[in-house]
């Protein structure tokens, strides 16, 4: 039997433990080891897609200890070029407010402790200044009208929510969004030569910390619940509308590299 094949990926966040009806689970075996969980295989709006919940079924891995390799080299064996990645956030701007659905345009790595690259020898620099694929994000934006665009994402190391100094630090830097799982993701899935695009979901406004008890995890959870449907809906309506990923700079900018890892797929 041939294992099933994926275009496009869904990679889960908080809360978001599954996307696809009916789904096929796809056990990948990696180099990096074993992926958060099974891969699932589907078919949404005509497209075969490939979902995998970046913290487990049961969110059983925290950000700083999610096998992040793996599950890109999992989704681009299956066949993925594309992936959609929804995250919940918190609220660094007077520009965003929780509800709001942001698709950014930049990101800051402030994570310390994750291995970041599939890279281990030679040299191999991966172009890196605009982190997010732009058609991809195009589609999002196309998906629904109420979806914001641009604004630079700060990825911290957590699993604990800032102090009061960090967001507000944050803040002052003109930095629009926080959230705990976006690198090495983003960075991973260039590595591989994948289309990658955040849809976060803010849930709380980080950097008004400094009133009341700060941010707290239920409220995180409760409102990327509230959103699921709407997250779901944003989902299919991108898938639909994806463009094809042939001769995106995505993956095209490692032709005539020779890279020092494997592509899979």
């Amino acid at each position: 039997m041939s294992t099933p094949r994926a275009e496009v990926a869904v990679i889960g966040g908080t809360g978001f433990y599954s996307f696809l009806d009916d789904p096929e689970d796809v056990p990948v075996d990696t180099p990096y080891g074993e992926p958060s969980a099974p891969v699932s295989v589907g078919v949404v709006a005509g497209r075969r897609v490939a979902f995998l919940p970046r913290h487990g079924r049961h969110h059983e891995h925290p950000p700083h200890a999610i096998a992040y390799r793996a599950n890109l080299w999992a989704l681009r064996s299956l066949g993925v070029r594309q992936v959609l990645a929804p995250c919940a956030v918190g609220g660094l701007s007077s520009d965003v407010a929780p509800g709001d659905v942001v698709v950014p345009d930049q990101l800051v790595d402030r994570t310390f402790r994750r291995v970041g690259s599939y890279v281990e020898t030679g040299a191999v620099h991966l172009p890196f200044a605009d982190p997010y694929c732009p058609h991809v994000s195009a589609a999002v934006l196309a998906a629904a009208p109420d979806i914001r665009g641009g604004g630079t994402m700060v990825v911290v190391e957590g699993p604990r929510f800032s102090t009061r100094a960090e967001s507000r630090h944050h803040a002052d830097q003109g930095w629009t969004l926080v959230n705990m799982t976006g690198a090495p993701e983003a960075a991973l899935a260039r590595e591989l030569r994948m289309c990658y695009a955040a849809i976060a979901l803010v849930t709380d406004m980080d950097a008004g910390a400094e009133h009341g008890h700060g941010v707290g995890q239920e409220e995180v959870f409760a409102l990327f619940r509230q959103n699921l449907d709407r997250l779901t809906g944003l989902l299919s309506a991108t898938i639909a509308g994806l463009p094809s990923p042939d001769g995106c700079s995505c993956s095209t900018w490692a032709d005539g590299i020779e890279l020092t890892y494997e592509v899979p797929g």
